[in-house]
Order: C-alpha cells, then sequence, then structure tokens
C-alpha cells in the first residue's frame, strides 16, 4: 500500500580518539600498571568508530549492534575523561543529515569539542538506522511485522531523547536535523509508523473490526499531528509532506471503514453509508493528490465495492437515513506504541572497554582527599619540626650539653665534636655552596617553560581575535580569552609559585651568609676546631655535682623525645589508604560523593591517634625545657664566672647554632631542588596542555575558515531580481471554487507563492506562417494549423495586419532583459510551430477531478529550451 519513512544517516568526519586519551592516561596515572591496558582500551575505542562511522553501513541488525556499542561506550567514557575545549580537546564534526549541499560544494555541518555533541549525532545515527531497517522488513509474516514495530519504537525513542538534551550538551546552536523541534517530529512519525504496523498486524489477523477502527484512527492522529508540526518548516527532505498527508488520509480511510462494518452489524446502515462515502472521499483525495508517493488503488476498490453494495442494501431494503458526517459518533483510539526509552547499556553484547578506570568524579574527589591528606600531614610534621627546632634553640642558649661536658676547659667537647663530624659527613659548605649554585638554573628553567606556555596561548588568542574583528558575527566559536580563562588562572598560580620561591631563596642565601664562618670553622680538623676555642679552668668541683647529673638525665630525656619525633614522622609519611573504593561505594548508593563529609571522617580515623602522639610529645618537651633551664640557673650559680669562660662558652654557642643552621639550610636548599624540579614535571605538562589545546583550537580555526569559504563562494552577488507585477495578479481575477467535499489533509503545495497568469493557449497559425512552415525541410512534417478562438461576445476580432510577419515562438515573458526565444539558435528539424497532440515536447497529462472539487495541477514537466515554469489552474 505504502513505502514507509525512513531517515538519512549523519555523516561524521574521521577522528583519532587513541592519540589524545593515552596521552591524558600517561599523564593522569605515572608508572601505574593500569597505564598500558587503558591505551589499548583507547585504540580499541578508536578502532570501534571507525567501525560505526568510518564506512557505509548495511540496513542490517548487526550494523546497529556496532553502532550501539559505541554509543555505550562514548556514555561509560564522559564520566572517566574531560572532554572539553581547555582538556582532552577533541573536535567532532558532522554534516547535516538533510542538507544535499549546493552548487558550489559543501554542506551544512557543525564542529564542537564536545563528547556530548558526538553521543547527540551517533544515536541520531542509531534512530536513522532503526528506522531504515524497520522499512526492510517484510510485512507479509509476524516476524516481519514484530521487527519493524520495535525499531521504529526503539528510533522513536532515540529522537525523543535528543530532543530532550540536546540543547544542554551542545554550546551551540545545533545543525537543523537535530535541532529540537526536527527530532521531535522524527520522533512523532516513528512512532505513527510504529502503530500503522500494529494495524497492520491486527487487519492480518481479522482482529475485531472495532478495535482495527481505533487503531487506525490513533495511527492517523499521530500521522496529522507529525504533518502539522513540519508543514511550515523547511526541515524535513520535501517527499516527506505529501507521505504523511496521504497517511492521514488513508488511515483514517480505514478507520471509517471497518467502523462501518461494525456498524452494519450494529443493524446502523445509514452510518454504514456515511462512514464509508467519508471513507471513499479521503482516498479518492489521496489518489488525485498523492498519487506519485503512494498506490491506494486496491484500497479504493475496496471501500467502492463496500459503498456500492450498502447502497443497494438500502434503497431497496432498509431506507435507513444516512446522517451527515459532522453527527456520526467520533472513533475512538487505541495506542499499542510508545517510544522506547534510551536506557543505557543500549547494545546487549556492550562489555566497558575502560571498566577499571575510576570515574573522573571519583577521581577528583580523591585527589581533593590526597590534598586534605597532605595538609594534615604536613600540618603535623611541621609541629614537630617547629618544636625541635625551639628545644635546639633553648639548649644552644644555654650553650647545653656542651656546658656540662666542658669541665677540662682545654678540650673540644663531645657534643661539639659530633656536630662537627656530621656537617663534614653531609658535606659542609661545598655542599650548600653547590645547592646555591643550582637554584637559579632551575628557577630559570621553569620560567621558560611557563613563559613559552603562556606565548602560545598569546599568540593563537591574538589571531582568534584578528579573524573575529575581520568575520564580526560569522566567527561562531568560543572566544579564545573565555576558554583560555582557566589556564591563564592555572599561569598565574604557577607564577606566584614562582615568586614566592625567589624570595625563599633570597631569605636561605641571607642566612646562610650569616652563619658560613662558623659553619666552615664546624668543618676543620679537631685540632684546628680546639685552636680557635678559647681555654678557660672551670671549678672542679662541677664534675661530680647533683646538678649536671640532673642536666644530663635531662638532656638525654630530650633527645629520646627528638627521636621519638622522627619516627613519628616517618609513620605519618609511610600511612596509606586508598578511598577510591569508599567514593566508588558513595557514588554508586547515592548517584553523587559528598568529598568533604567522607573525607573527614577517615581522616579522623586514620590519623586520630598520630594526633595524640604529636600532642604528648610537644606536651611532654615543654615540661622538660622548664625543668632543663630551672636546672641550668642552680648550675650557673654553682660555676665560678671569668672573662675567659665566658668568651669561651660564647664559642661554643656560636658552633651548636651553626650546626642547627647548617642542618636546617641543608633541608631547605634540598626541600628548594625538589620542588623545583617537581615543578619542571608540572609545568611540562601544563605546556603540552596548553600546546594540545592551541593545536585543536588551530584545526577548528582551518575547518571554520574552509567553511566560511564555501559560504561567502555560495552568497548571490546581487539581491534578487522582484517578479513583474502581473505575475503577482491571478488572470481574470478570479479563484477557484472552493471544494464542497470533505476537508482532506493539507495539499502538498503551499499557496504561498504569488500566482502568475495562465499559460496562454497555442498561438494562431496565419497563411504567412503556414507558408513559413511549408518551406521547412522534408524531413520535417508540418502541424496542421490550430482553429482560431471564437472571440468572446461584445469583443472585436482582431485585425487582419496583426498576423505574425515571422517565426513565433511560445508565449514566454518578452519583458526587457529577457532573451527572447527567437534569439536562440534553432536545433535542426525542429518545429516550434507544431503543437499537435503527438508533437509537444511533453504532452499535457489529464487531471483527475472530484465533483464539485477545483481541479488539482498535474505534475510539471520542464519546458525546453527554457528554464522551468511552474503550472498552474486555468480560469
Amino acid at each position: 500500500m505504502t513505502n514507509f519513512i525512513s531517515v538519512q544517516l549523519k555523516k561524521a568526519s574521521e577522528v583519532d580518539l587513541a592519540k589524545p586519551l593515552c596521552k591524558f592516561i600517561q599523564q593522569s596515572y605515572p608508572g601505574s600498571d593500569a597505564q598500558a591496558e587503558h591505551c589499548r582500551a583507547a585504540e580499541e575505542l578508536s578502532k570501534l568508530r571507525k567501525s560505526a562511522l568510518g564506512r557505509p553501513l548495511d540496513k542490517h541488525e548487526s550494523a546497529l549492534e556496532t553502532l550501539l556499542r559505541y554509543y555505550d561506550q562514548l556514555c561509560s567514557i564522559e564520566p572517566k575523561f574531560p572532554f572539553s575545549e581547555n582538556q582532552i580537546c577533541v573536535t567532532f564534526t558532522w554534516k547535516d543529515a538533510f542538507d544535499k549541499g549546493s552548487l558550489f560544494g559543501g554542506s551544512a555541518k557543525l564542529a564542537l569539542a564536545s563528547l556530548g555533541y558526538e553521543k547527540t549525532c551517533v544515536l541520531f545515527n542509531c534512530g536513522a538506522l532503526a528506522s531504515q531497517i524497520a522499512a526492510e522488513q517484510n510485512l507479509d509474516n509476524d516476524e516481519g511485522l514484530k521487527a519493524a514495530a520495535k525499531h521504529y519504537q526503539f528510533a522513536s525513542g532515540a529522537f525523543q531523547h535528543i530532543k530532550d538534551t540536546v540543547l544542554s550538551a551542545l554550546s551551540r546552536e545545533p545543525t537543523v536535523d537535530i535541532s529540537p523541534d526536527t527530532v521531535g517530529t522524527l520522533s512523532l512519525i516513528m512512532l505513527a509508523q510504529a502503530q500503522e504496523v500494529f494495524f497492520l498486524k491486527a487487519t492480518r489477523d481479522k482482529m475485531k473490526d472495532g478495535i482495527i477502527a481505533k487503531l487506525a484512527n490513533q495511527a492517523a492522529d499521530y500521522y496529522g499531528d507529525a504533518y502539522k508540526q513540519c508543514q511550515y518548516k523547511d526541515t524535513l527532505p520535501k517527499e516527506v509532506f505529501p507521505v504523511l498527508a496521504a497517511k492521514h488520509c488513508i488511515m483514517q480511510a480505514n478507520a471509517e471503514y471497518h467502523q462501518s462494518i461494525l456498524a452494519k452489524q450494529q443493524k446502523k446502515f445509514g452510518e454504514e453509508i456515511g462512514r464509508l462515502q467519508h471513507a471513499a472521499d479521503l482516498v479518492k483525495t489521496v489518489a488525485s493528490r498523492y498519487d506519485e508517493y503512494i498506490n491506494v488503488k486496491d484500497l479504493v476498490d475496496k471501500i467502492n465495492r463496500a459503498l456500492t453494495a450498502a447502497k443497494k442494501d438500502n434503497d431497496f431494503i432498509y431506507h435507513d437515513r444516512v446522517p451527515d458526517l459532522k453527527d456520526l459518533e467520533a472513533i475512538g483510539k487505541a495506542s499499542l506504541v510508545k517510544s522506547t526509552p534510551v536506557v543505557v547499556p543500549l547494545s546487549q553484547k556492550f562489555t566497558d572497554l575502560f571498566e577499571k578506570m575510576v570515574p573522573l568524579q571519583v577521581q577528583q574527589s580523591v585527589s581533593v582527599y590526597n590534598q586534605r591528606k597532605a595538609d594534615l600531614v604536613n600540618g603535623l610534621i611541621a609541629q614537630m619540626r617547629e618544636a625541635t627546632n625551639l628545644a635546639n634553640g633553648v639548649l644552644a642558649s644555654l650553650n647545653l650539653p656542651a656546658a656540662i661536658e666542658d669541665v677540662s676547659g682545654d678540650t673540644v667537647p663531645q657534643s661539639i665534636l659530633n656536630k662537627s663530624r656530621s656537617v663534614i659527613e653531609q658535606g659542609g659548605v661545598q655542599t650548600i655552596d653547590q645547592l646555591i649554585k643550582d637554584l637559579p638554573e632551575l628557577l630559570q628553567r621553569n620560567k621558560e617553560i611557563l613563559d613559552e606556555s603562556l606565548r602560545l596561548l598569546d599568540e593563537e588568542e591574538n589571531t582568534d581575535n584578528d579573524l573575529r574583528t575581520k568575520f564580526k558575527e560569522r566567527w561562531q566559536r568560543t572566544p579564545s580569552n573565555e576558554l583560555y580563562k582557566p589556564l591563564r588562572t592555572e599561569g598565574a598560580n604557577y607564577h606566584n609559585l614562582l615568586n614566592k620561591a625567589t624570595q625563599a631563596d633570597g631569605q636561605v642565601k641571607e642566612r646562610y651568609q650569616t652563619h658560613r664562618d662558623t659553619i666552615a670553622l664546624l668543618c676543620k680538623p679537631e685540632s684546628e676546631l680546639n685552636a680557635a676555642i678559647p681555654s678557660a679552668n672551670p671549678a672542679k668541683t662541677l664534675q661530680g655535682s647533683e646538678v649536671v647529673n640532673v642536666l644530663r638525665t635531662l638532656l638525654a630525656n630530650l633527645d629520646e623525645v627528638k627521636k621519638e619525633r622522627e619516627q613519628l614522622e616517618n609513620d605519618l609519611k609511610s600511612v596509606n589508604f586508598d578511598m577510591t573504593s569508599k567514593f566508588l561505594t558513595a557514588l554508586a548508593q547515592d548517584g553523587a560523593i559528598n568529598e568533604e563529609a567522607i573525607s573527614v571522617t577517615e581522616l579522623d580515623r586514620i590519623y586520630g591517634s598520630y594526633k595524640q602522639k604529636v600532642q604528648e610529645s610537644l606536651k611532654k618537651q615543654e615540661e622538660l625545657l622548664k625543668n632543663i633551664q630551672n636546672a641550668h640557673q642552680d648550675f650557673s650559680k654553682m660555676k665560678q664566672s671569668n672573662n675567659e669562660s665566658n668568651l669561651r662558652e660564647e664559642v661554643l654557642k656560636n658552633l651548636a647554632v651553626a650546626n642547627d643552621n647548617f642542618v636546617e639550610l641543608l633541608a631547605n636548599l634540598k626541600e628548594g631542588t625538589k620542588f623545583y624540579n617537581e615543578l619542571t614535571e608540572i609545568l611540562l605538562k601544563f605546556q603540552n596542555k596548553c600546546s594540545d589545546i592551541v593545536f585543536a583550537r588551530k584545526t577548528e580555526r582551518d575547518e571554520l575558515l574552509k567553511d566560511l569559504q564555501q559560504s561567502i563562494a555560495r552568497e548571490p552577488s546581487a539581491p534578487s531580481i522582484p517578479l513583474p507585477t502581473y505575475q503577482n495578479t491571478s488572470a481574470g481575477g478570479s479563484k477557484p471554487a472552493a471544494s464542497s467535499t470533505p476537508t482532506p489533509a493539507p495539499r502538498t503545495m503551499v499557496g504561498t507563492k504569488p500566482q502568475p497568469p495562465a499559460r496562454p493557449p497555442p498561438p494562431v497559425i496565419s497563411s504567412a506562417s503556414s507558408s513559413c512552415s511549408a518551406s521547412a525541410p522534408s524531413g520535417t512534417a508540418a502541424a496542421p494549423a490550430a482553429p482560431a478562438p471564437t472571440p468572446a461576445p461584445g469583443a472585436s476580432a482582431p485585425a487582419a495586419s496583426t498576423a505574425p510577419s515571422q517565426a513565433q515562438g511560445p508565449p514566454y515573458p518578452t519583458y526587457q532583459g529577457y532573451p527572447g526565444y527567437c534569439q536562440m539558435p534553432m536545433p535542426m528539424g525542429y518545429n516550434p510551430y507544431m503543437y499537435g497532440q503527438y508533437n509537444l515536447p511533453y504532452a499535457p497529462s489529464p487531471v483527475y477531478q472530484t465533483p464539485g472539487q477545483a481541479p488539482y495541477p498535474p505534475p510539471q514537466q520542464p519546458g525546453y529550451p527554457f528554464p522551468q515554469q511552474p503550472y498552474y489552474p486555468q480560469q
């Protein structure tokens, strides 16, 4: 009876997904065992895209399965990879499915660095291919009917999903084919066709006529709604409109036909005739207007036979009154179809290629948790180191433990010897000098990487601004200055880090210069060190005093506290707990992650005991330092003071302070060197990110420039020429009479164009022209002269002098600037006067006319040799 409507596939440009994904994986999972596996999965995804989009697809289930698997993979990687213009920048380019291109080449297309755009276009192709597969089914058996209904409902759901999500998935206006209006109409068309399949199934199974009528009426309703949505919009192919209008009439006629059978069964013979008459009018409309698209001969014959039999029976037997159409009871509706919702995974054979990769939301939560953990651990370690430095400072100010070890007055105290040996083993001033020398080079290297990264952004942004100034509103893409805001913020943070690091380097150098001489003295051999320390003769009574013993015990306890802190610091650094499983569980249960609440709870559980130990260590040190200071006061009172002993004690204090400064300076310089080296790796990743986005923007820029060039080339170079005024009014000012038949579905040609005059009759062939035709070549037969038209009453006959004196062509426009017919070379053997039925380039075809209805124009045929002229009803 009819062909079903199927949707064309969108065409995609080739994209290599493996390279950018592997690059992101290598940056995000350095040294991970799963890195190689993730990279292999990225290559498999790229191959799957080529299989799904890089070749023509057969109208078969296997091809649809490939598309569905690719769509499922896109949905699975969306939460795991940050696809965006300023992170993983992959530009997807798709052409409009309904755009045929132009004379100058090219077609409407859109390129976006958006995974949501790729998903939308792939889902469109899934729906389109499903509609094509459904249209290929054999509807003469149950298997074909079942498959067609399933695929039409899936296609309807796919297009409906696009309608609901396309505007949120795209950052720009979509192409016409995936706009909400278009896909909404396509969804309704697919639903109507699924309903029609159920109608065919019910008819095939010979179900009750009342049910079949309701199914057909619902299908007619769907088709009518679909036509209303698209009849005034130039979005779908033109051949769709007459099919929708015809199917609306056909399904309504079927509903009336089966309802008439039900009326006959209920002895309502007048209603039977009324419904059959309405059905006959509807199919007659389809036969006269849309026979080019749909063949309804069988349906017309069936309805006419039923109508003839019903009228005969009613005329001779029942004599039942035939009600008016408006008085007939409305036929009910029964919908057996609904759009299949899009629930991932759509493919039954789907396996997640990146199953072991955690979602991006989990990755971000783990990253924030790690930062919280680092802040907590660093804070505890800083508290302990600060307390240790305080203890060392107090002991150095009291010249402890050197004061209680220096009982002879002429030898180097053992504590000073130990400090000297430790400084020499760590390289002494030579190590400090080399580290300080290396810092500027490391700093300069980082500055150069950062400056080069920002230079790339500046150059691309300047180019984008120049093109935006040149093309203005035509340059439709995200401005670079907006796109690069996160990168510039990140670059500014790195710049501030380098500034702070430079200030810290200056402070370290200044401190080193203050204590360099004393540190250098610690590096001397024992003999030289002893010679540099002034000698003194302390009282012999101090050697075995109780005060000295108390101080030694207190100092030993303080050393034990320091050793415990070192172990506690190592324990804090070694604690490791993977929060991935916690966050994954929260995401699965709640659909979201409350990172702060989960992290704080876990950090308290893991590090609660360590916090308590740190506080106990600080409190214990505070008590020990208080006792040491009290004991040292007693020791100072017992010790005999003189200038020599005071000078010796001052030097010993300076040596102890120099050791502490050496240890701290060495730690600071090593941390600074490590900081610069780690920052170099981070800045290199930042540079790669800037380079990638600049390259992607350059590719997008070149593509957009190419499209703009084609668009400019397609634009007309001059304004359109207005039509002559005589073409804007109908000949004689009359209009076709309105039809008295029931209102059918809208015509395929919407009468909004200006109406030119009717085509004039063939010209009158005079005797002069006949003589011209007689002189034609012998191979050409002369056409018989057309009879002169009878003049209208009251009109004067044309004068004989008006006969043309030369060959007269068909009645084409002769206004100024239009090339006349006779100005063009005539082909040999062609007689322009032959207007017989069999000599016209195209013979006029008869037009079927419903009684009481205005004639409808026949299909237009191309003219010769001029451009095609529209046909209009003659008045």
